[in-house]
């Protein structure tokens, strides 16, 4: 349990460094809301002057900051001037669909993985395992707006998935089942672009790490006793090999989330990319530190439970915990 409350407090800690370097880099970069508003004729310099002492800006940074985390702890996280609402509320609805995203091609990500890093390793420096690594080292070299946009280029011309946005327009008005069946069918392109830039980093290490224990004295023993090669490889091997991808676990996680925000953006898809790129655009300062700090708590959420998996999974840790 001292494991698990430590990498708590590491979690926290750098939730607030975070915090603090997002405020403090946002609100230091040049411009802000106000600037395009002092463009503008029709509106005095004066009324600008009380719009800036109205929500603060006026005041010294560090009392901002202040303010912004009594904000936070209120459940606000500031005032979103472009869009005239606290921040929180649109953070949310924008974190739900970036959480969903994520989740599901992480999920999909290592359901697609694991078998096929198994199965590389079982024929590690044969031409099938030569192949599927020059499959995913292809994969690698192409960037992810590249892949977006050749996923959304063959949407156009074949015509079988809906080329952007979350839902359609009559969304609304279908039933229950059939709104399942629209989302599903608008996440295909973004769920599909994520896991396939996922796909190289998770199969090479799944790969190195079952190669790693097929030569352990422990399962050439297994061998020895006649256990068939399918358990040898998944009962045996594949446990053995499971810490390093489990710390690589929370690793992905921050890695998928980083990729969606771009994918998120090039295919319409209403999270936390495109509500970040605008909120930039506009200077909108409490939007982009809210939209970094959900982000990073996503990142420190996957490495959580990475933490939490590696605790159970591996009984070292739990007694050099209870030994402390």
């Amino acid at each position: 349990m001292r494991y698990l409350l430590r990498r708590l407090g590491h979690a926290l800690f750098l939730l607030a460094g975070v915090s603090i370097l997002a405020f403090l880099f946002t609100a230091l970069a040049p411009g802000n809301y106000f600037d395009e508003m002092r463009l503008n004729p029709q509106i005095a310099s004066e009324t600008v002057a009380a719009l800036r002492a109205k929500y603060g800006f006026d005041k010294p940074l560090p009392v901002r900051y202040a303010s912004w985390l009594s904000s936070v702890i209120h459940g606000e996280m500031g005032f979103s001037l472009a869009y005239n609402s606290p921040v929180a509320p649109l953070l949310l609805v924008r974190a739900r669909n970036t959480l969903l995203l994520t989740v599901t091609a992480t999920l999909l990500s290592w359901a697609v993985a694991l078998p096929l890093g198994v199965w590389s390793a079982e024929r590690l420096g044969h031409l099938p395992d030569r192949l599927l690594s020059w499959g995913t080292a292809a994969l690698l070299v192409i960037p992810d707006l590249a892949l977006a946009l050749g996923l959304l280029a063959l949407a156009v011309r074949s015509g079988w998935f809906p080329t952007g946005g979350m839902a359609s327009v009559s969304f609304e008005t279908l039933s229950p089942l059939n709104k399942l069946r629209d989302l599903a069918l608008h996440s295909i392109l973004p769920v599909t672009a994520l896991v396939l830039s996922a796909l190289p980093l998770l199969v090479g290490h799944v790969r190195a790490a079952v190669a790693d224990v097929l030569n352990a004295p422990f399962l050439l023993a297994a061998v020895g006793h006649g256990i068939p090669r399918r358990t040898l490889l998944y009962r045996y091997a594949l446990p053995a090999a499971a810490n390093p991808l489990i710390s690589l676990l929370g690793f992905s996680i921050g890695a998928l989330l980083s990729g969606s925000l771009l994918i998120e953006v090039v295919m319409s898809w209403p999270g936390l990319g495109p509500l970040l790129l605008e909120a930039i655009l506009a200077r909108d300062l409490y939007v982009v530190v809210g939209g970094i700090l959900f982000s990073t708590l996503f990142l420190v959420g996957g490495n959580l439970l990475a933490d939490l998996l590696l605790y159970c999974a591996d009984p070292r840790i739990r007694t050099e915990s209870s030994g402390q």
